[in-house]
């Protein structure tokens, strides 16, 4: 549970969460993959998916890695990852094994891995440095962490270049958003924040960039999901009433609004001599 507010703003279990899970990856999969890449995973490495929530970056770590690598994907909730990981695996790829885990409050896997990744999870999450560090803690020496986090403080605007009333409209209701997720206990600057975290982890060669995906299609599908997804909340808010929630949603359809997405700050080092344990130091 999330705090100070009721949890995660944006539960898995709701329908909007799988449209917005195939968003997402068409917007920043490619920036991950290459993160991913230039990390060095090969055949025979085990990795960790945390907070998974759709498949698509499973599925590209279970063909890079091979049958003689692992992967593990996690979720609080796996209602978009289990059935779906395992579909459409490429032949000779390594199985994916789902499990669901709480990574805020649950025990991390009692082994280590070559690379640990996250997407968008540490930002909504309570005791998310504790959880930083846990991360850190389940990598082998040698392996790698990357993660990603969005920094909506850093860029608030869904319309970039407001110069109609619906694109007015547009950012008066991704300011509310913003202040959903806040109020959820989600920290709107916490990528910036990544590079200087990962180092005091006891990272090495970390490094950090930011992706700022602005006018793509996938962000007009994320918009409309999102909405439809908060549309109750930002009513029950007063942050819109249905009808600006009708006349948004029409606007984004009928493809008049260049909607952007907040900055994806990646982050990303290794360990490169064995830590000490908990107890230690």
């Amino acid at each position: 549970m999330n705090e100070p507010g009721r949890g995660y703003l944006l539960d898995n279990s709701a329908a909007e969460a799988g449209e917005r899970f195939e968003a997402l990856a068409a917007i920043f999969d490619p920036t991950t993959f290459r993160h991913l890449d230039d990390l060095g995973v090969a055949a025979g490495w085990h990795c960790w998916e945390v907070g998974a929530g759709g498949p698509s970056v499973a599925r590209w770590l279970a063909a890079r890695v091979g049958a003689t690598g692992r992967v593990l994907a996690t979720d609080i909730d796996l209602t978009w990852l289990s059935a779906d990981a395992r579909a459409e695996v490429a032949p000779g790829a390594a199985a994916i094994e789902t499990r669901r885990h709480d990574v805020a409050n649950d025990p991390p896997p009692a082994e280590h891995f070559d690379l640990v990744h996250a997407r968008l999870v540490l930002v909504h999450l309570p005791h998310r440095e504790r959880v930083l560090r846990a991360l850190v803690q389940a990598l082998r020496p040698g392996g790698a962490l990357l993660i990603e986090d969005a920094d909506p403080a850093l860029q608030p605007l869904a319309c970039i270049d407001p110069r109609s009333p619906a694109e007015e409209r547009a950012n008066r209701l991704r300011t509310g958003f913003r202040a959903l997720l806040a109020e959820r206990g989600a920290e709107l600057a916490f990528g910036r924040r990544l590079p200087r975290l990962l180092r005091e982890a006891g990272l090495d060669t970390v490094a950090a960039d930011a992706y700022f995906p602005v006018a793509l299609p996938a962000c007009a599908r994320l918009e409309a999901a999102t909405i439809r997804f908060i549309r109750d909340e930002l009513v029950r808010h007063a942050i819109a009433t249905d009808a600006d929630v009708d006349a948004h949603l029409t606007a984004v359809a009928a493809g008049e609004l260049d909607l952007a997405q907040p900055p994806m700050i990646s982050a990303w080092g290794k360990i490169r001599s064995p830590l000490p344990s908990a107890g230690e130091g």
